[in-house]
């Protein structure tokens, strides 16, 4: 491809911009064939490559736009209506959030915050940085408005990931919203040395964080679930306290929605011991009964099957404990993420939701909270 064909100036760009903005009459409303363009053409262009190159095209594609303040301005178009929410210390724009999983290496944080997120998840980030899985990782099922993904906590380590945010923040462009920074395990650690290899990233990203969150329920990341037992997230989290006397970010637990009614009553009452701010319900789940047997795929599933799974423990933790709940799982409009805040939960997070709706789903959601 030529690059002198594709090469705009600046003024070029302006006045694109100028003109959108003359169309548009200054309001989204104005703009929705093109916030409605997202399912009707970008999609199934999307949808018609591969899932994990599709993703990094999309990254690709917010990271250059992150760069060019005309980029963000235009997409502000998409941003919704301020609903501000205060939670565990910090103020939210508005109680949706991206998960965890989207910008796994924080690339892209100034255009995700222009899109209108009221808050941003990076990672998850580990220690020692790593590929990943085998490919391929991540499977659409676009009957079920699902995804399975076994990705393994691939990303550049905590080191490149630490330098890359600091350069962020000398750049001026630091989004402002509360950005959250999810760690985890490294695949090669064992779970003996677990509480090291977080407390590694800990001290490494902490001061870029508004809130870390320590990812103790991927299931693509073998044995990682057992931190969720109380004597293992106990010391975990009282390590992690120890260092965070001086910071004092809030830190939150992201827990499996495969938990037996026990297990959850003994994560919510090891965190309420550990003064932990919040509990992130849920990550994906290994329950693919809704998938077809001759489709399933090995991993972790999300999207609408685990809608109800998400719910009911959002309900069951709101019910005993006053640890602030921050719900994802299953959110694919209006109606779903009112129901996780009537089940209890403080804010929201969508990830499979966004790649199945697009940016019409985040004012969507703000304008039924309103």
């Amino acid at each position: 491809m030529h690059r002198e064909a594709t090469t705009r100036s600046p003024r070029d760009e302006s006045v694109r911009l100028a003109d959108w903005q003359h169309v548009c009459h200054d309001s989204l409303e104005g703009c929705l064939p093109a916030v409605n363009a997202y399912e009707r053409f970008v999609r199934p262009l999307l949808f018609s490559i591969d899932p994990e190159t599709a993703h990094h095209f999309t990254i690709a594609f917010l990271r250059r736009a992150s760069q060019v303040d005309v980029a963000l301005r235009a997409l502000k178009f998409f941003e919704p209506p301020p609903k501000p929410k205060a939670v565990f210390g910090l103020t939210f724009r508005n109680p949706i959030g991206l998960a965890a999983g989207f910008d796994k290496n924080g690339v892209a944080l100034p255009a995700l915050a222009a899109l209108g997120f009221g808050f941003i998840e990076v990672g998850t980030v580990t220690a020692k940085p790593q590929p990943g899985n085998p490919k391929p990782r991540i499977f659409r099922f676009p009957e079920q408005a699902a995804l399975i993904n076994r990705l393994g906590f691939n990303n550049e380590g905590a080191d490149a990931i630490a330098r890359r945010l600091r350069k962020l923040h000398a750049s001026g462009r630091w989004p402002a919203v509360p950005i959250g920074i999810n760690i985890g395990k490294s695949r090669t650690t064992p779970l003996e040395g677990a509480t090291d290899d977080y407390l590694y990233s800990f001290r490494l990203l902490r001061e870029f964080a508004d809130y870390i969150v320590l990812n103790v329920s991927s299931p693509n990341t073998p044995g990682l679930r057992e931190l969720q037992k109380p004597a293992a997230l106990s010391q975990l989290l009282r390590a992690i306290a120890d260092k965070n006397q001086i910071t004092r970010k809030p830190i939150l637990v992201k827990i499996a929605p495969d938990l037996s009614p026990n297990e959850l009553d003994e994560i919510v009452a090891t965190c309420e011991e550990n003064k932990v701010a919040g509990i992130i319900v849920t990550n994906t789940t290994v329950d693919h009964s809704s998938i077809p047997p001759a489709l399933d795929q090995e991993g972790g599933l999300s999207g609408a099957p685990l809608r109800e799974k998400s719910t009911a423990l959002v309900r069951a933790i709101a019910a005993r404990s006053t640890i602030p709940v921050i719900a994802s799982g299953g959110i694919f409009d209006a109606e779903s993420a009112r129901e996780k805040i009537e089940a209890g939960a403080q804010l929201v997070q969508i990830y499979t939701g966004y790649i199945y709706r697009g940016p019409s789903l985040l004012r969507e959601i703000a304008e039924a909270l309103l």
